[in-house]
């Protein structure tokens, strides 16, 4: 009875039913006996439910009652063939849908992983043969660059790089991925001569293509100003190179920052130079005119960042170069005219030793 009493007096201080004396008396004995004063909160929280569960109650009444007054069949027969339809052109394209979107897909992959783009942005590393094609320029101004002299076809190409010379002879040097899947090669120089080349080894492991001028104009380049280096060159040492990224030789100057290239690849060396596509296959030079490298490629994702194939694997390339596959001797010079000469004065000797390359 007395536990009774106490959940009668609770609901009635709850609800706001009790005298200002009994309302005082209670709240004191809240303050005295925490065993009420909980009491108090549990029995407010289950009125709430209470209070709720009524709510929802009525509410589901009132739904009822709304329901009865719907004619759902009347409903179902109006708004049904609409909807059907959706559904069953829905079911009769979504094949074609879903072919097209996958079309669509292996699209553009394809032409990500063909034109490289894909594999630089997931590797960080850009080969720099360049897309000629790419290029916008008239048939007036390419037959510009191109003498009388020239026997080479006046179409552009499809893929271009740089090459530079090995020998007198007509022995070439370039970047495997420049001439890789090639029908026809040529090169040609600054002074717009164009000579037909051949292929004669490839190292695809060390990214190096020896070329050999099959053109029966040519004659002779004359001796070679500058030397391979044999051994490794230094940190922070300054280099230069020339290439093809546009229709004429372009300098670049710049510091040997690593004795690795990329990802730590000992096979290169990476340079901080300035290089965009159609520099690969450029010789990388010292200050002393020796060839210690051949430009290769560069980072995405570093700016500056430049890579080139050390001089000592294109050595140890030609030592395996079968003696039947080369129609005459190719001698590497020893003697380097370079080492005393001004910036100015090496490039000028250096261009009629570099070339681009055209790949059909």
């Amino acid at each position: 009875m007395k536990n009774l009493e106490l959940i009668n007096q609770i609901e009635a201080y709850i609800r706001g039913e009790l005298s200002q004396e009994e309302r005082v008396a209670f709240e004191k004995l809240r303050c005295e006996d925490a065993a009420v004063d909980q009491l108090v909160v549990e029995h407010q929280e289950w009125m709430n439910l209470m209070a709720a569960y009524g709510e929802r109650q009525r509410l589901q009444h009132a739904m009822d009652l709304i329901h009865e007054q719907i004619d759902v069949h009347a409903l179902k027969n109006e708004l049904m063939p609409a909807s059907v339809k959706v559904f069953q052109l829905w079911k009769k394209v979504r094949l074609q849908v879903a072919v097209a979107a996958s079309v669509a897909i292996i699209a553009v992959l394809s032409t990500l992983i063909f034109s490289g783009h894909l594999a630089e942005n997931l590797t960080g590393y850009s080969a720099l043969r360049r897309e000629i094609n790419n290029i916008k320029r008239s048939q007036s101004d390419l037959a510009k660059n191109i003498t009388k002299k020239s026997k080479g076809p006046v179409n552009p190409g499809e893929f271009g790089g740089t090459a530079f010379a090995l020998s007198s002879n007509g022995y070439m040097v370039t970047n495997y991925h420049v001439i890789k899947d090639a029908d026809s090669l040529y090169i040609q120089n600054a002074s717009g001569d164009s000579y037909k080349v051949k292929t004669v080894y490839v190292e695809p492991e060390y990214d190096i293509a020896v070329l050999q001028i099959v053109d029966p104009e040519f004659v002779s380049l004359g001796k070679l100003p500058y030397t391979f280096k044999k051994s490794t060159s230094d940190l922070g040492e300054d280099v230069f190179t020339l290439g093809y990224p546009r229709d004429e030789p372009v300098y670049g100057k710049g510091y040997l920052s690593s004795r690795t290239g990329f990802d730590g690849d000992t096979v290169a060396y990476q340079v901080s130079i300035p290089v965009n596509p159609g520099n690969s296959g450029g010789p990388l030079l010292d200050n002393k005119g020796n060839v210690i490298g051949i430009i290769s490629g560069k980072q995405t994702r570093t700016d500056g960042a430049a890579f080139a194939v050390k001089s000592n694997y294109l050595l140890q390339t030609l030592k395996e170069i079968p003696q039947k596959e080369l129609e005459r001797d190719l001698a590497i010079n020893k003697k380097n005219t370079l080492a005393k000469l001004n910036r100015t004065e090496q490039i000028k000797k250096m261009q009629d030793y570099v070339f681009m390359v055209r790949v059909y």
